[in-house]
């Protein structure tokens, strides 16, 4: 029977690694590397801590003194726009408490009063809102409807951007105006009158 020659065992740590021993004294090293710095540049007191020191000698500055970075600027004014704001050159709100005496006006005119020829038409609408989200004016343009009253959404580009107008109208005289306002305000709406020419 042949003698068979003994199994060579494989070393654990893959052969030519660095020993353990070795990363301990490096880690210990750079540990008091780092201390001394901290200790070198103030960052580390004379007591021990990491803390910063109280300064009995600091004063509070003045707001005229406060650095610029700590002084709140502010805050940039974000166009809001709301339901009669950003109207076209030639229309005009009518205050609510205008707009009865001028239906009354109206009704009393003479029905065959001569009206000049270079006279302009007056157009009556109302605006309801003026929103940046197309999505926000066609949910008022909805909410409208349930009210009965016919309602648009128009898109005007301004110096910010587009906004998105609801409208209703035009209609024939301030009566028919104000009876449309009314509706609206009796649903919850808030709406502006405007003569347009």
């Amino acid at each position: 029977m042949a003698r068979r020659a003994p199994k060579k065992q494989a070393r654990r740590n893959g052969g030519s690694g660095t020993p353990g021993w070795v990363w301990l004294l490096v880690g210990v090293l750079g540990g008091l590397a780092i201390a001394v710095v901290l200790f070198v540049q103030g960052y580390w007191g004379k007591d021990g801590s990491l803390l910063p020191q109280p300064n009995p000698q600091a004063r509070a500055p003045t707001p005229s003194e406060e650095p610029v970075a700590q002084r709140e600027a502010p805050e940039p004014k974000k166009p809001k726009y709301d339901f009669y704001d950003v109207l076209r050159d030639k229309e005009v709100i009518i205050p609510d408490a205008d707009l009865p005496a001028l239906a009354q006006a109206e009704a009393q005119a003479p029905a065959d009063a001569v009206v000049p020829a270079n006279a302009e038409t007056v157009r009556y609408l109302i605006q309801a809102g003026a929103f940046r989200s197309s999505s926000d004016a066609e949910a008022l343009k909805a909410r409208i409807a349930l009210t009965g009253e016919l309602a648009r959404v128009e898109s005007a580009e301004i110096t910010g951007g587009t906004i998105y107008r609801v409208r209703l109208g035009p209609y024939a005289n301030a009566s028919a105006l104000a009876a449309a306002k009314q509706t609206l305000g009796d649903n919850g709406i808030e709406a502006a009158a405007i003569r347009a020419r």
